[in-house]
């Protein structure tokens, strides 16, 4: 009997899991989101029924050269669409002259909402028609990068000048998406100095818009001559959570000094192109 219970003693050892030194058991998320999160809660969004956006930035678009000043200047137009399943929502609040220290709000998929503590921030900047606006400040970014000869990006050159954009709803580009609202729910940015707490966002199915005409939509490429790629960036500095970094960036390849029509360079345009906007 002794022999048979030792014999089942180091059966029962042997079949034990084996502990790694230093492993740690990670905590399971909780069934529910909780009210304020500081680490993207996006990827359990179904888990959590909350309903996160998805910015995407489409190909650049009305490509045209300024000379200015004795500069050259690449302009570009850029469109940031919202293909989510829920608003890119950003709540700010005045901290100084120029800053609103800002939060994201993303919505339950019933009744209610979780706020969302990014480091995201609006700024009352510079914008068109010579006028100052509340924006989302890091909202996008230009770059421009020389391709070495398979067309692969080899190295970034210059940085465009704008950063800071007005999210909203400017034109539904998406209408089937679910949860698409059929009207405007953010509208354009507000330009009143002494605003204290401030809504700006894009719903599901919109666009934010800008013509390569508007102010601070180009890079200098004084000087530059070869094959480059205009890249746009969407929320670089991941002011919003979202469901998906993989589309927040596009690009066109060109040749400097810029001609329009076929570039004969390596490499590819990247992004869908708006169809509301048309290709570059």
């Amino acid at each position: 009997m002794a022999r048979i219970a030792r014999t089942a003693l180091l059966v029962a050892i042997a079949a034990a899991p084996v502990a790694t030194a230093g492993a740690q058991q990670q905590p399971a998320p909780p069934a529910t989101a909780p009210a304020v999160v500081k680490t993207n809660p996006c990827p359990l969004a179904e888990r959590w029924h909350i309903r996160c956006p998805d910015l995407e930035m489409k190909r650049p678009f009305g490509l045209h050269v300024e000379r200015t000043r004795g500069r050259t200047l690449l302009r570009a137009g850029n469109s940031i669409d919202n293909v989510g399943g829920g608003p890119a929502e950003v709540r700010g609040r005045r901290v100084s002259r120029r800053f609103m220290r800002a939060t994201q709000r993303i919505y339950r998929s019933g009744r209610g909402h979780i706020t969302a503590r990014t480091g995201a921030r609006l700024r009352y900047t510079l914008g068109h028609e010579g006028l100052h606006y509340w924006k989302f400040y890091r909202a996008a970014r230009f770059e421009l990068w020389r391709l070495d000869r398979s067309g692969k990006r080899k190295r970034l050159v210059r940085r465009g000048a704008k950063i800071a954009y007005c999210l909203r709803d400017l034109r539904r580009s998406y209408p089937r998406l679910k949860r698409s609202p059929r009207h405007r729910v953010y509208p354009a940015c507000n330009t009143n100095p002494r605003q204290r707490r401030e809504v700006i966002g894009t719903s599901v199915g919109w666009s934010d818009i800008y013509p390569s005409t508007y102010i601070k939509q180009w890079i200098n490429v004084t000087g530059l001559r070869g094959c480059f790629a205009l890249r746009h960036v969407a929320d670089p500095g991941n002011g919003i959570f979202e469901k998906s970094e993989r589309n927040n960036s596009a690009q066109v390849v060109v040749r400097l000094p810029f001609r329009r029509g076929r570039q004969h360079c390596p490499g590819h345009s990247t992004g869908e192109v708006n169809h509301e906007v048309g290709p570059y």
